[in-house]
């Protein structure tokens, strides 16, 4: 960055509109996000091509064979990991951006709050216009609580982050209990009803999302987003609680620095990583499927004991991309416009599968959703480095930044 001068009309203010230079950003970070956006995207698929209330649900035993299996990989080795890395970045990027503002003397907390409320815009406009799965408006909602652990003792940020993760694991069991003393009373918990409640909801989106028009789909969407209080419950402890322990990460040094951090790197790639995979498929084995709407004693367990599993696993995962982030240098491209390559994924795909784009929806095997995933990301991997070849941000990014500053920074290099 350009210091001001006497005389000179660049500001700081104009100045902290510029990308960080790149000794300045942690690259590993950016790396990071581009190989969370894989993962979100091999996730996310099996909601874009169907019914959303459908995915996300284990091994559904619909698929068989080679389709089958394809679900079964995803589910375990998947599902759910890279959702609580992008949430672990989200917290480290927030630690950063507190952390360079207290050193440069800035105010943060307007800063921080602008940013919010430009990403809340951002994600109720995908959530209501483009897909009913967006993950952005949550961590919005989110991220106003960040500002209450700002000044939070470092080394108590783990203890925190664990037991705000383990809220959602916790309430997981506590749902399992309840169903166990409902069982005998006839009548209190009617499986039956709210199983033909989840049937009308998933007809209700293949009708809207499969051959609706786009005004029908907005229509459904607005439906579905009226659930989202209820499924914070369980999410909202995970998402936070990643939160807190990416501002760790980022606050300890462990992402900048991870080579004074080997001890925690090894335990997580040779520790918690083979535990979350056999947690995992001890957790599939035992419930492979949970049907929507249905309510047994095992669902709440098998659930915890999955988030405990993907908790795990990704910080495994996460291990072994900071050991091979300079093979996997390339990912940061994609990384740095994370935003705008998120939502291109979900224009990209609702525009060929909903009845108002192409009319793909409900006609994709589930094996071939994989190869497809993987094509369209390396095609954003292409198209995230010609980008920031001319350009200084991605265009979501760009506008992005301008709602938090108050004005748009300048777009080309």
């Amino acid at each position: 960055m350009t210091a001001p001068v006497a005389g000179n009309p660049v500001t700081f203010a104009s100045t902290s509109l510029l990308p960080l230079a790149a000794s300045d950003r942690i690259t590993v970070m950016d790396v990071l996000r581009g190989a969370a956006l894989l993962g979100i995207l091999l996730m996310n698929i099996e909601a874009y091509t169907g019914p959303l209330d459908l995915s996300f649900t284990g091994i559904d035993p619909r698929w068989q064979g080679l389709d089958y299996a394809a679900d079964a990989l995803v589910y375990v080795l998947v599902q759910g990991k890279f959702f609580l890395l992008f949430s672990l970045l989200f917290g480290a990027g927030f630690a950063v951006m507190s952390e360079r503002a207290e050193r440069a003397g800035r105010a943060f907390v307007p800063l921080y709050l602008r940013r919010s409320l430009g990403l809340l815009v951002i994600g109720l406009a995908h959530a209501l216009l483009v897909w009913s799965g967006d993950i952005l408006l949550p961590y919005a909602l989110l991220s106003f609580l960040l500002l209450a652990f700002r000044r939070f003792p470092l080394s108590a940020l783990p203890v925190a982050a664990v037991l705000v993760y383990g809220v959602a694991i916790g309430l997981s069991v506590l749902f399992s209990l309840l169903v166990m003393l409902a069982a005998g009373h006839p009548g209190v918990l009617d499986s039956t009803a709210s199983m033909a409640a989840a049937q009308q909801a998933i007809e209700a989106q293949r009708q809207a999302f499969g051959h609706g028009s786009w005004l029908q789909a907005c229509a459904q969407r607005w439906a579905d987003l009226q659930r989202l209080p209820g499924g914070m419950l369980i999410t909202g402890p995970e998402i936070f609680g990643m939160f807190l322990l990416g501002s760790w990460f980022a606050r300890s040094g462990a992402l900048a620095q991870p080579e004074r951090f080997a001890g925690l790197y090894r335990a997580l790639r040779w520790g918690a990583l083979p535990a979350g995979v056999v947690m995992m498929a001890g957790s599939a084995l035992w419930v492979p499927y949970m049907a929507p709407g249905q309510f047994l004693p095992a669902t709440g367990v098998a659930y915890a004991l999955g988030a405990l599993a993907s908790l795990l696993m990704c910080l495994g995962y996460l291990a072994w991309i900071v050991r091979a982030r300079s093979a996997l240098a390339w990912l940061a491209a994609p990384g740095r416009m994370a935003l705008s390559n998120y939502l291109l994924q979900s224009l990209v795909c609702t525009g060929l599968f909903y009845g108002y784009g192409l009319g793909f929806f409900e006609q994709m095997p589930r094996l071939w959703q994989l190869p497809f995933a993987v094509l369209l990301f390396a095609g954003q991997v292409v198209l995230s480095h010609l980008w920031l070849a001319r350009f200084r941000f991605g265009p979501v990014e760009w506008l992005w930044r301008g709602l938090t500053y108050l004005a748009l920074p300048p777009l080309r290099r």
